[in-house]
């Protein structure tokens, strides 16, 4: 497992770009390891720990990116609470432009070149029809785990904002903030708070805030009476398309249920429009037994878009 190489930060710029352009077209062939800011987000929070673990390979067609590939390799993950777990199965993020799907066995034969001997789990876009047959003709079946009730699988979500009316409003003590107003402590912990255990540190935050795609005034936060960072979301703007993409989104467990995310995401739709964005997207579980995230987004006027296809291959397949 030594034929590779490793991703690097100009690597997401040039994956970013794709991502932008299959926007552009078919926006449905865009799973939930391949967005916009997804891409930045992932690559910023984690580069510190398991960059050695991610290799990668990119496609042209000249001078222009046409396809990539990104496999996570087992590795240990340390979280802030003390646990740890071993992850021992290798996945796989990737992005195919339409144009080029002949490229998609290229993608699958060098994922089981490099991950051979490792479980395997890929997941795809449901608007990937092609890919879908390509990957199953390999060997690759559904995650019945994943797409259980009670399983992880995730939901696209699109909205327009031409029709943001409703303007935002937060319990009395309650306002909105900036990372660029309250600093890189408070996003921090507002963002351990919200996902715990997380990996999350002040060398994940600075990292993800030196991707091309950040920027500290789209990353919203809502601060209670006593000073606590009790919700926070990032905004990651794609100009090229004008969308704007909410990830993630979490809000502190002491102020569950008190309407802040809704009031937070309200607040960054009319930001982003301020901004020149006409759309907005967000991703989030569609099983049935984590309804509320779904409800949310459905209730600020999101709808589906696609849904990611989980897929596996065991270890003894070849």
């Amino acid at each position: 497992m030594t034929d590779f190489e490793l991703l690097t930060a100009s690597d997401i710029t040039l994956m970013q770009g794709l991502a932008q352009r299959v926007t552009a077209v078919r926006p449905d062939h865009i799973n939930g390891g391949a967005s916009y800011g997804e891409l930045a987000w992932v690559w910023g929070q984690g580069t510190a720990r398991y960059a050695s673990t991610w290799p990668r390979r990119l496609w042209f067609s000249g001078d222009e990116l046409v396809a990539w590939a990104w496999i996570f390799l087992p590795r240990e993950v340390r979280r802030a609470d003390g646990s740890v777990t071993q992850v021992k199965g290798a996945s796989l993020s990737y992005q195919v432009h339409p144009d080029h799907l002949e490229l998609v066995d290229e993608v699958i034969d060098w994922y089981d070149h490099v991950a051979a001997g490792l479980e395997r789990s890929v997941v795809a876009s449901d608007g990937e029809e092609f890919a879908l047959k390509r990957w199953a003709e390999h060997g690759y079946v559904s995650d019945a785990a994943a797409l259980a009730d009670d399983g992880d699988w995730t939901q696209l979500n699109q909205r327009d904002l031409a029709g943001i009316d409703q303007p935002p409003t937060l319990p009395e003590g309650f306002r909105f903030r900036t990372a660029d107003e309250v600093g890189a402590e408070a996003v921090v912990q507002a963002h351990v708070d919200a996902w715990a255990p997380s990996t999350y540190s002040l060398r994940a935050y600075a990292d993800v805030r030196a991707t091309a795609a950040y920027r500290g005034d789209l990353h919203l936060l809502v601060e209670a009476p006593d000073g606590t960072m009790a919700a926070s979301t990032i905004m990651w703007f794609d100009e090229a398309n004008r969308t704007v993409e909410f990830e993630p989104v979490g809000t502190h467990p002491g102020f569950r249920r008190l309407g802040l995310a809704r009031s937070m995401m309200l607040h960054g739709m009319h930001r982003a429009r301020a901004a020149g964005a006409t759309h907005a997207t967000v991703v989030c579980v569609g099983a049935p037994s984590d309804p509320g995230p779904r409800a949310l987004y459905h209730g600020l006027g999101f709808r589906e878009l696609s849904r990611d296809v989980p897929l596996l291959k065991p270890a003894t397949a070849g």
